[in-house]
């Protein structure tokens, strides 16, 4: 086992990972821009260590520096939450040429299903429902004729990157022309590969996604679904489990295809397996996240598992002990983020100092956060400020003790979204759990009339 960890992250996922590590009797190590010199995370660590100034360029996405802090620190692996370096395959390469464990996936798994459309393939091979589509198709012609026989609408994706960029949906065959050529240059500007395919886009859906543990000797364990339909510009506002719209059945299936999924590349530490359900209930593949999630603690109130513990276990080299017969979900969970944004604004991003905040409590009632009170939100960095997360015996339950716990949740002296989320729970798609990636989308436009 490691005696220190160094977090290459900041925020609530940083003082996540630090409490994990203290559990464990291991020692952390804090990286910080100057913008973030006052955070939790910093205070909370065994060492903290400057490694930039406040654009997260200059700081969190400092390879040479992180690594400079790990080799003088000690640091024998490194933990870098989500986002960021998390799912950079040139940082693990470097981590691992300097003998550090990344604690996560090799670099050439990261690479590996970081192409999407290898990705697509290698699940296909294994027998994982995928959705129907092409291969990279580079000539125009050759394009045109597959998206007719894929129908519309569909989708051009990148290959490469992330981020809702290199996409374009196309409704028609008129359309077809500037779309793939727009989305190739894209794809070209932003990732440095021009390479597109095609998926025929469906609608209404759906998005479950499987959460996974696999050690280093081939055992894989799933556990269970998170449904991640509530988003806004594709990105998660709220997050369950289980998912109202999955069966005993097709949660059995949706499973075995995370596992087969996962083993069909030999992979190794936490991941996500993220499918898009139709409305006649048939599952697609969508991609692989080779990372922890935002939302991992749902699954972790739902099964009484430590995600974050187990990554560090099987990093070290740890077995898993946890098997399939054994892994139970008991009652159901909801996380809402809590973001600094102003709604009634588009949304706009908020920042400034919390002059008083108020946590709610009570039994199966957390609070995942980095802020403090008089704390300052600094302007450069993700609006997440929290994640608060709640487990009842019954979805029912679970709906009405989050809605309390978002009353009781105050933060006064920015702007956030708590009165949406309750908003989003009283309202009636929702509260029957029929609701698709669709629902904010038309939830705004009911309110424009």
């Amino acid at each position: 086992m490691f005696s220190k960890i160094l977090i290459a992250n900041r925020g609530e996922i940083a003082v996540r990972i630090i409490r994990a590590c203290r559990e464990m009797g291991i020692s952390t190590v804090a990286v910080y821009s100057q913008a973030d010199k006052n955070a939790l995370h910093v205070s909370m660590a065994d060492e903290s260590y400057c490694i930039g100034e406040a654009q997260v360029a200059d700081s969190y996405l400092n390879m040479a520096a992180i690594l400079e802090v790990a080799v003088v620190s000690g640091a024998q692996a490194i933990h870098p939450g989500y986002g960021l370096l998390s799912e950079n395959a040139k940082f693990v390469s470097l981590c691992e040429r300097c003998n550090i464990e990344f604690i996560g996936p090799s670099s050439a798994m990261i690479e590996k299903l970081g192409d999407k459309d290898e990705a697509r393939k290698t699940m296909r091979n294994a027998g994982v429902p995928v959705t129907p589509g092409s291969d990279v198709i580079d000539d125009i012609d050759e394009a045109r004729q597959k998206a007719v026989e894929i129908g519309f609408p569909l989708l051009v994706k990148a290959r490469s990157g992330g981020g809702g960029r290199g996409i374009r949906r196309v409704d028609r065959i008129e359309d077809f022309d500037n779309a793939f050529l727009s989305a190739k240059a894209e794809a070209q500007s932003a990732f440095g590969d021009g390479a597109v395919y095609m998926e025929r886009f469906l609608s209404p859906v759906k998005h479950i996604e499987m959460q996974l543990l696999c050690d280093k000797y081939g055992n894989v364990v799933c556990l269970g679904e998170r449904e991640c339909s509530v988003q806004r510009k594709n990105q998660k506002l709220i997050e369950e489990s289980p998912s109202p719209a999955i069966t005993p059945e097709i949660r059995k299936k949706m499973m075995e295809a995370a596992v087969k999924a996962a083993k069909a590349v030999n992979y190794e530490n936490a991941g996500t397996v993220e499918f898009l359900l139709d409305k006649d209930k048939n599952f697609y593949f969508m991609e692989m996240n080779t990372r922890l999630q935002v939302e991992h603690p749902v699954t972790e109130m739902v099964t009484g598992l430590d995600i974050v513990q187990w990554q560090i276990r099987i990093a070290s080299g740890s077995k898993l002990t946890v098997t399939q017969d054994k892994v139970f979900m008991h009652g159901n969970a909801i996380e809402c983020r809590i973001n600094a944004e102003d709604p009634d604004n588009d949304f706009r991003p908020g920042c400034g100092r919390i002059n008083f905040i108020h946590v709610p409590g009570g039994p199966c009632v957390r609070f995942d956060t980095a802020i403090y009170q008089d704390y300052s939100i600094p302007p450069y960095y993700d609006s997440m400020i929290g994640k608060l997360i709640v487990q009842a015996r019954s979805r029912e339950l679970a709906i009405r003790k989050m809605k309390m716990a978002l009353s009781e949740l105050t933060i006064n002296g920015i702007k956030h979204n708590r009165d949406l989320h309750i908003d989003i729970l009283s309202d009636t798609a929702f509260v029957s759990g029929t609701y698709t990636t669709g629902f904010m989308a038309e939830r705004q436009e009911k309110n424009k009339k």
